[in-house]
């Protein structure tokens, strides 16, 4: 069975930072597209950054969000920093694309405030 469990989530100041990350099992992520996702309450799910041959990323995040493999523990990480008011949100990591997806974690909630 392929699995995504993501961890790492928890309260930080604003301008703080945050490591997540997403441990895959049943597949070896380092053959997936694989994507970053939030959802803040109320509001749908918003793109974070997609990682293939190359790494994208929201106007939102970039320049404070780095996404990064590590392919020997099948983990994918988000290196959140300079966090800020906005970011708050249940973070999912899923294999696919942010609109066709086949796998996707629990989440880890983010809260940022001071």
């Amino acid at each position: 069975e392929m699995q995504l469990v993501e961890s790492g989530g928890g309260l930080v100041q604003p301008g703080g930072s945050l490591r997540l990350s997403c441990a895959a099992s049943g597949f070896s992520l380092s053959q997936y597209v694989m994507t970053w996702v939030r959802q803040a309450p109320g509001k749908g799910p918003e793109w974070v950054s997609t990682s293939s041959a190359s790494t994208t990323y929201a106007d939102s995040v970039k320049g404070r969000f780095t996404v990064s493999r590590d392919n020997l523990k099948n983990t994918l990480s988000l290196q959140m920093n300079s966090l800020k008011p906005e970011d708050p949100a249940v973070y999912y990591c899923q294999r696919g694309t942010f609109t066709t997806y086949y796998t996707r974690g629990q989440g880890t909630q983010v809260t940022v405030s001071s």
